[in-house]
């Protein structure tokens, strides 16, 4: 028999732990009903499951934080109602207030438009994309603000994905600082500098321009390390939580290896706890590219990120010390770039970070 490492058992005690003590609560379930409205920059219905509290009544006066949840490609807005449990539990445990939660459906690109606004005209049989960004940024937050009683200040509104949905979770925190105040990113299906050959990123046309399925120069202006900048001149603060299983698919290619997904979230990591104003985690965990190793970290994710949005606890408190302002960061974004499109960085191979403590004022 294989020995299990020291970590893991003590991971599995501290999750037998919180399971006792939610069964140990008295619970009550909440419920999940399916929903759409007329999305303006999708000219359609935008689909989406509706997740609300036990004892939720719309005609009370109480006001809900809202939890956004994007789901992975090839998925659906089903595929979150899995962590309903979970959900129930955390809130009668009072582990997390009472939440309103959103799983909206994301079909454009064949379930592959990495909630982007696509600029891909559609080819060889491939539909075009679609600006599932703004339909996602205008108008569902605008729904679900005017539809339910929600606390509408950033702080309030949480968003989390998987995968796919995880690249979409770190972009609208980073590139819309002023709805989101935290971000859960699990498993991010993000890479630097350009994906790898085989990636759905390349495939369905959500990073595609005109005829052309994927454009390395759209890939680049809308990958973290370019929207950074912006984000860093708002002074916003900004609470994530990134995890990663350690069992997630090795890409065959050895020249590859930076690629796989266990990589790229350490460099994620290492990238995002050098940006002012971030407070930010890393886990890794024992379990695959699935709900082993989301279920879990998705259940600490959101326990962390509201401990740390806990109103009357200065924000200030809660992020690391500043290492640079907006000029520095500036520099940090344009040296990463470069960096990352070096002929050398361009297969995967190796990647440095620039220090801002070497980044001139």
């Amino acid at each position: 028999m294989t020995p299990v490492p020291r970590l893991t058992l003590l991971a599995i005690c501290l999750y037998a732990a919180n399971l006792a003590s939610w069964a140990s609560a008295p619970q009550s379930d909440g419920a999940i009903q399916s929903r759409s409205f007329a999305s303006a920059h999708l000219g359609k219905d935008l689909a989406y499951q509706l997740y609300l509290p036990s004892g939720f009544d719309a005609k009370e006066t109480a006001r809900y934080p809202v939890v956004y949840l994007l789901h992975g490609r090839g998925d659906k807005m089903t595929a979150w109602t899995t962590i309903k449990p979970e959900l129930d539990a955390l809130i009668a445990a009072g582990r997390i207030p009472p939440v309103i939660a959103i799983m909206p459906d994301a079909p454009s690109s064949r379930r592959a438009g990495y909630y982007i606004d696509s600029q891909f005209a559609g080819a060889d049989g491939m539909p075009a994309g679609e600006a599932i960004e703004t339909a996602f940024t205008v108008d569902l937050i605008a729904h679900v603000d005017a539809t339910f009683p929600t606390k509408t200040d950033r702080l309030s509104r949480i968003v989390a994905g998987y995968s796919m949905g995880g690249y979409g979770a770190l972009r609208y925190a980073l590139a819309h600082p002023e709805l989101f105040g935290a971000a859960i990113v699990l498993s991010p299906a993000v890479y630097l500098p350009l994906p790898p050959p085989d990636s759905s990123t390349r495939e369905f046309g959500a990073f595609g321009r005109g005829a052309q399925v994927f454009d390395d120069v759209i890939y680049t202006a809308k990958n973290y390390p370019a929207v950074i900048p912006a984000f860093v001149a708002t002074s916003l603060p900004l609470v994530m939580f990134i995890a990663v299983g350690d069992d997630e698919r090795a890409l065959a290619d050895p020249r590859e290896a930076s690629h796989d997904l266990d990589y790229e979230a350490h460099t994620l990591y290492n990238f995002m706890r050098r940006v002012p104003n971030v407070t930010v985690q890393l886990r890794v965990v024992d379990g695959p590219h699935d709900w082993v190793t989301w279920r879990p970290t998705f259940v600490e994710g959101v326990q962390y990120v509201f401990q740390q949005l806990k109103p009357g606890r200065p924000l200030a408190e809660r992020v690391g010390p500043s290492r640079g302002h907006c000029g520095a960061m500036r520099g940090l974004g344009e040296s990463v770039l470069a960096a990352v499109n070096t002929p050398s960085t361009a297969r995967g191979g190796p990647r440095t970070i620039p220090s801002l403590a070497a980044t001139p004022d």
